[in-house]
């Protein structure tokens, strides 16, 4: 299928590795031309170099936190009119609530709530006059299935999800979408990292750690990060138009629920 968006530009915040990256991957070869941004330079500009050797598209790369203002207007200044935008951002650490203090939840919340939306803010008005944008969240299948222990994440995200709801059906009209991805385990670093403190923890190997989190998924496996970033290609599409304001959730089925 042509998703129908070759020629268009497009920002990926957090695109170094990771979901982010396999987003920019799927984008760049429907002929997106990219800025893509992380924190860390080196990673940043290797990735950039392999997207461009492998497909006929400009790529920008934005070393920046994009949780920062002066990180959002690097990103900005580079691409201030892009058709399409995916917020990416690393979650807050987990832990016990009662350890968290003021200054953590202000973190959680500028991080995984402000900053996408500031994202949103300073591009949504010329995507409405062009009557294109699509906007994707990446946020958390724990938005739909809370795990205590990420309970910053929980908060922040959530909060994220409900303004969004009112803001997409908003400017629909306009054939500007804002959706969110849901992951759930997806075999990258940030889960490798995960596993291995889970097997540290436990005294297991992280080979059992790995299996019997992949057994406790009805798939019986975790997510490429290939298969992620088809999806979010698919989401900022022409022929997405009617999809608007979703949580679209990519967990192998392990959320028990009908809705």
């Amino acid at each position: 299928m042509d998703l129908n968006i070759a020629g268009r530009s497009a920002i990926v915040c957090a695109a170094s590795k990771g979901l982010g990256r396999a987003c920019a991957e799927a984008l760049a070869a429907e002929g997106v031309n990219l800025v893509i941004n992380a924190r860390t330079a080196d990673v940043l500009m290797r990735t950039a170099d392999e997207i461009r050797s492998r497909y006929r598209v400009d790529v920008v790369a934005v070393p920046a936190d994009i949780t920062t203002i002066e990180g959002r207007e690097a990103v900005l200044a580079e691409c201030p009119d892009p058709d399409i935008l995916i917020n990416n951002a690393g979650g807050p650490p987990p832990g016990d609530f009662r350890d968290w203090d003021e200054a953590a939840w202000h973190a959680a919340l500028q991080n995984n709530m402000v900053s996408p939306i500031q994202m949103i803010r300073s591009v949504i008005d010329g995507m409405i006059a062009r009557r294109f944008g699509r906007i994707v969240n990446i946020t958390s299948g724990a938005v739909k299935s809370p795990i205590s222990i990420l309970g910053l994440s929980n908060g922040a995200r959530t909060g994220l999800t409900g303004f969004v709801a009112g803001l997409a059906r908003e400017v629909a009209q306009h054939n500007v979408t804002i959706n969110n991805l849901l992951p759930g385990p997806f075999d990258t670093d940030r889960l490798d990292a995960t596993l291995k403190g889970a097997a540290k923890s436990s005294g297991k190997s992280l080979e059992e750690v790995r299996q019997a989190r992949m057994l406790a998924n009805p798939s019986r496996r975790f997510g490429t990060p290939d298969e992620f970033g088809a999806a979010c290609a698919f989401i900022c599409s022409a022929q997405a138009g009617y999809m608007v304001g979703q949580n679209v959730l990519l967990d192998g089925g392990a959320f028990p629920g009908t809705l």
